[in-house]
């Protein structure tokens, strides 16, 4: 086959080109879809967030056992980046998509017997369930997102299909603060006090605030997989339909794809450990409740949604690595503010992280795919597989607020390291060897 250069490879997604209006049509269905995407596997994250307070209490568990939640989504991820890699490149994307949102389903389905059992372990597997599932969406929807229209455009379209899942921060928060989140909180002494039935009756009860919300979920997936299954789809095309081990090995010659896994593998470490803990540190720090504190994470999650859409704007004037350089470095000194500084000036500082974050991930991985022609879809696993940061932080950051003596403010200094290693991404990592030329797609 005749080699098409990286800058032309939307062109090859379709053998049926008749200029750009017709591509423009083409693409316009499966990237509303692929949107979608971004949104339901935004819910999953950021309700993660309004479980881990939610099971601690409903579970009685410590800090460093409710940051298992975060463990099991994104050991998923490690887990299934190589296998949902190697699908996706032999399935292509469209069954990659479907298959992902089918396991998706059924993980979230799985909360219903979690919740009737209150076995944390359920909840667990569940989650690692849903992990799986959105691990093979986003190997599949990141990449094709970004070839979905013209190469210098790709960092634009995946902001602004990231900006949908950045609504989902703030969907998320108004979710779990009216079905979720009680409000209702009992000390050690006062759950010591009551019956052993009353007891089991109110931990029950919080634990069956879950069934609904996600049922919804469950539906929502099921759904989606079912309009994708309806549509025509282009996919781009490929000379091998299979791929190796070896393979992905071989994608680490790529110096600025390793440096992107590493700033990934940090960047979700750092926006898992914000939003995990942010409502504790809301109620300690702010001195508010936990519906109050929910109501924060909703600013957050705003801001956050608001950040993708306006950072999208300023990706049209400001280069992908200047804008994160830029919001690293305001980062920074935002989380240095929520460990100095006490009261509710702390926990504007972590809302204000929501905006500052919101570009990280689809800049660092719109960075890490640049000229990676044939190699990109086992990029893309391999950025994907990075996420396991989410797994390893939190229970870092869970475990020094129990050394702590359950002080919240000193477990920030984790997400302020990470965002070091993204600085340093911003400033040298990104840039591809001078020696490699461009590579070609097939």
């Amino acid at each position: 086959m005749a080699q098409l250069p990286i800058e032309t490879v939307s062109q090859a997604v379709t053998n049926s080109s008749n200029g750009n209006a017709t591509n423009k049509k083409l693409y316009l269905i499966p990237f509303i879809l692929v949107i979608s995407l971004f949104f339901l596997w935004g819910m999953v994250h950021n309700l993660d967030s309004i479980l881990i307070p939610h099971l601690k209490k409903a579970c009685e568990l410590n800090n460093r056992q409710s940051t298992l939640i975060d463990t099991a989504v994104y050991l998923a991820y490690f887990l299934m980046a190589i296998p949902a890699g190697m699908l996706v490149k032999k399935w292509g994307y469209k069954k990659g998509i479907i298959g992902g949102l089918c396991v998706a389903a059924a993980g979230a389905l799985l909360f219903y017997p979690a919740a009737n059992a209150r076995s944390f372990e359920l909840f667990l597997f569940a989650l690692f369930i849903i992990g799986c599932g959105i691990a093979t969406l986003e190997t599949a929807a990141n990449p094709y997102a970004a070839v979905l229209g013209p190469q210098e455009s790709a960092g634009i379209r995946l902001n602004l299909a990231a900006a949908f899942n950045g609504s989902a921060a703030f969907v998320a928060a108004i979710v779990g603060r009216t079905f979720i989140l009680s409000g209702i909180e009992k000390t050690k002494n006062e759950l010591a006090s009551m019956s052993p039935e009353a007891k089991l009756a109110y931990l029950n009860t919080e634990s069956s605030a879950v069934k609904i919300p996600y049922l919804v979920l469950a539906g929502g997936f099921v759904l989606v997989a079912v309009l994708f299954s309806l549509f025509h789809f282009p996919e781009v095309k490929s000379e091998s339909k299979s791929a190796k081990l070896s393979q992905f090995a071989k994608a680490f010659r790529h110096k600025h794809l390793t440096w992107a896994v590493i700033a990934q593998f940090f960047y979700v470490g750092a926006q898992v450990c914000i939003t995990s803990f942010f409502i504790r540190m809301a109620k300690q720090g702010g001195g508010i409740d936990e519906k109050a504190a929910a109501a924060f994470l909703g600013v957050y999650g705003f801001l956050f949604m608001g950040g993708r859409f306006i950072g999208t704007f300023f990706l049209k004037f400001i280069k992908q690595q200047k804008l994160l350089l830029i919001y690293a470095v305001i980062c920074t000194a935002l989380c240095a503010t929520a460990i100095l500084i006490d009261g509710k000036l702390a926990v504007y500082a972590l809302c204000g992280l929501g905006f500052f974050v919101s570009i990280m991930f689809p800049t660092i991985f719109s960075l890490g795919i640049v000229d990676l022609g044939e190699d990109t879809k086992i990029g893309s696993s391999l950025l994907i597989m990075s996420i396991i940061g989410g797994a390893i932080f939190p229970y870092i950051m869970g475990t020094i607020i129990d050394l702590s003596g359950d002080k919240i403010q000193p477990g920030y200094i984790v997400p302020l390291l990470c965002f070091l290693v993204i600085i340093y991404f911003s400033l040298k990592g990104y840039k591809p060897r001078e020696h490699e030329k461009p590579v070609v797609l097939s």
